[in-house]
């Protein structure tokens, strides 16, 4: 049985916080958007993917700090000099000074992070050329937005500001609880090469971790 923990009204509308035998979970609006059970194999390779064959020192864009499991990944990353996590709702930039502690083992608190409340999608504006990694987990995929205004940062316009705000070397990697083939498509345009990791969960269909790195020469 699943006991609330905690409920706010957001302007998005309602966030709770649940506790589920020995999980945390964030419902919005009535849709399941994370947990803690399983370890986060998916959102952990959401950051091990992206950095791979990277330059350190790096600095690691995280949209949507979710259940912590990416930033844990990032923090343990020993050319990682610099985290930026951007979350839109306050309650779950709360919620991991108290009740994920444990679970994150307090990776909110390393000195290389810096937490932004923020809505993502304004963020990008000002942040051209600074990123040398970014992780989007702010959705359950680019078919399933928890609101409506997170599906630009999946089109074409969305995918030319996140190119401007990778380094010309970087990465972008975007999790997804289904496979979403026409993003895919839109990816392999503007980056050229895209890679598709699959994770098994037990709810049915694995997660998928798109990451997508510029092809010599592609400067879309």
């Amino acid at each position: 049985m699943a006991i609330v923990l905690d409920r706010r009204i957001t302007p998005r509308g309602e966030v709770v916080l649940r506790r589920e035998g020995a999980a945390l979970q964030v419902i919005a609006n009535g849709v399941f958007l994370m947990s803690t059970a399983g370890g986060g194999a998916s959102e952990r390779l959401l950051v091990r993917a992206a950095l791979r064959g990277l330059r350190a020192p790096m600095h690691v864009l995280i949209g949507g700090l979710g259940a912590g499991f990416s930033l844990v990944e990032a923090v343990r990353h020993p050319a990682v000099r610099r985290v930026t996590v951007v979350e839109v709702e306050k309650a779950i930039i709360d919620w991991h000074r108290t009740y994920f502690r444990q679970v994150t083992a307090a990776a909110i608190d390393d000195p290389r992070v810096k937490v932004v409340h923020a809505d993502l999608v304004d963020w990008l504006d000002d942040a051209a050329g600074t990123v040398d990694a970014v992780c989007l987990d702010a959705d359950n995929g680019p078919d399933w937005t928890v609101v409506p205004r997170n599906a630009q940062l999946y089109g074409d316009a969305g995918l030319r500001t996140l190119s401007s705000v990778i380094t010309p070397d970087g990465a972008l990697s975007v999790w997804s609880a289904a496979a979403a083939e026409e993003f895919e498509q839109r990816l392999r345009r503007h980056f050229g090469v895209v890679e598709i990791h699959t994770v098994v969960v037990q709810r049915g269909e694995p997660d998928h971790v798109y990451v997508a790195r510029r092809s010599h020469g592609n400067c879309m």
